[in-house]
């Protein structure tokens, strides 16, 4: 296996009977069974034992290194063996690595490096800010992607619909939780909230949680038990203060959001993988930064799932191809003018559509013109040898 590289998961075939059972066992036995060991990353890392390599999970990844844990702790490691110019395969928290443990003359610095990322079973995307056309992974072999939305301040229901989107075009399955439920006393309100997020979120389940008092943390540890969760969400959503209740200790750090205008302070600064009590079932989180923007990313099937109703109704439009504006016979703009479909609804459809569309194109024209200077760089060199070898030209 090539160092740096991701190779894809159907790259590993299936095992025999009696290895699979074998594997098995070992994968309950495993050191690093608790933050997410089994027996499908114990094929993937199957290749890799021969070359004296040793099994990690990134906890956290900053300034070209990265701790990892591994059977006999966590260690400092370097990333530069696996640097990439695309951002969507960097190194990031949750990633699974085939790690050189280091020593004197086997490495650049004889500390631990990564020589390799795993496959990955999913992978939480969103495009960078600006106009680079650039995916940045924030989390990866996740299995579900815990969107927190604050009680605090007016539901964004857009907002929510984008985060959704992006959690199943990620390939992990959505929950929200409506976090800082104490301060909606009337259980009708807080009843109706949680419908109004349940319409945005079709298929998606919903839970009401206060970290202050305890309410609803029994169910949501029970929902995530076992498995990997990443937590999401603006600044002030309290996902610190959640992810220390869901801990059971204050591993992170929290503060008050401010008075002037009831918005978040950037406290999380970094993506940390954190592993849940056993006693509650175990697994493991990953808190993250708040976020400000979520721009999409291959989001396509995401906003399909999300507007799933729509996508129904768009199958008994007259025309295959109807955009749902004008068009007669459109199913879509019948359920809006009968009330079945909120009118919000369809917008929210469109923009996301339209945006992630734009992002796509903008994507094809960067790896064009990228395809293109390197194709240049590639003839460049060619010449050049090609002058090498036959020395200077001389005028006739």
């Amino acid at each position: 296996m090539t160092p740096g590289t991701v190779p894809d998961s159907r790259t590993y075939g299936p095992r025999s009977a009696s290895a699979s059972e074998s594997a098995a066992a070992s994968a309950v036995a495993h050191p690093l069974r608790r933050y997410g060991w089994d027996t499908c990353v114990a094929d993937a890392f199957a290749p890799y034992e021969d070359e004296g390599l040793i099994p990690a999970r990134v906890v956290r990844v900053d300034r070209g290194r990265c701790d990892a844990v591994t059977a006999e702790g966590t260690v400092r490691a370097r990333t530069a063996p696996v640097a990439t110019d695309d951002p969507t395969r960097a190194v990031c928290t949750g990633d699974w690595a085939a790690l050189h443990p280091g020593g004197t003359g086997e490495t650049a610095d004889g500390s631990p490096e990564v020589r390799a990322l795993l496959p990955r079973r999913t992978a939480f995307v969103r495009s960078t800010a600006g106009n680079r056309s650039e995916g940045q992974v924030l989390a990866a072999n996740v299995d579900v992607a815990l969107i927190a939305v604050p009680l605090a301040a007016e539901l964004e229901l857009p907002r929510v619909e984008r985060f959704v989107a992006l959690a199943w075009a990620s390939g992990a399955r959505p929950l929200v939780v409506l976090t800082k439920a104490d301060l909606v006393p009337d259980p009708a309100t807080l009843a109706q909230l949680a419908a109004d997020v349940e319409e945005s979120a079709p298929g998606v389940e919903v839970l009401s949680v206060s970290a202050a008092d305890g309410d609803g943390l029994d169910v949501l540890s029970a929902v995530i038990a076992g498995g990997t969760c990443v937590l999401l969400g603006p600044s002030g959503a309290g996902k610190s203060t959640l992810a220390n209740a869901l801990l059971g200790e204050d591993a992170q750090d929290v503060h008050a959001v401010r008075d002037s205008d009831g918005k978040g302070r950037h406290i999380t600064t970094t993506r940390d993988l954190l592993p849940l009590p056993a006693e509650a079932g175990g697994g493991v989180l990953i808190d993250t930064p708040g976020l400000r923007g979520v721009g999409l990313w291959g989001a396509e099937d995401g906003v399909s799932s999300t507007f799933a109703e729509i996508e129904a109704l768009a199958g008994e439009c007259r025309f295959h191809d109807c955009r749902h504006s004008a068009e007669p016979g459109c199913a879509v703009l019948a359920a809006v003018e009968d009330g079945t479909l909120p009118q919000r609804r369809l917008e929210s459809y469109r923009k996301l559509l339209r945006e992630n569309e734009r992002i796509a194109a903008r994507t094809d024209a960067r790896l064009r013109a990228e395809q293109k200077r390197r194709f240049k760089e590639m003839s460049a060199v060619g010449r050049y040898n090609a002058e090498r070898k036959r020395g200077p030209r001389r005028d006739r």
